[in-house]
């Protein structure tokens, strides 16, 4: 009985201090990883936060290629010549 509480308080207090412009990709990531880890093993709480940081690296990368797509995108319309 104490295990399930003590993982449901660990994941909200893993919730609440993240801040929202950090936690792109984190959500998503912590829910299928969480669900991975209980069906392989029962470590819900380690897929979760493995989840978590493999959504926020994916993320970060899917920004960076956007960025870099936009500014290529505005050198081609002649936007970024001075």
């Amino acid at each position: 009985m104490k295990s399930p509480l003590l993982t449901v308080a660990a994941a909200l207090l893993m919730l609440g201090a993240t801040s929202a412009a950090n936690a792109k990709g984190c959500i998503k990531g912590a829910v299928v990883g969480g669900v991975a880890g209980h069906y392989a093993g029962h470590h819900g709480v380690l897929g979760a936060a493995a989840g978590c940081l493999y959504g926020r690296h994916h993320a970060k990368e899917q920004q960076m290629q956007q960025d870099k797509q936009r500014q290529q995108q505005s050198q081609v319309n002649g936007q970024g010549k001075l």
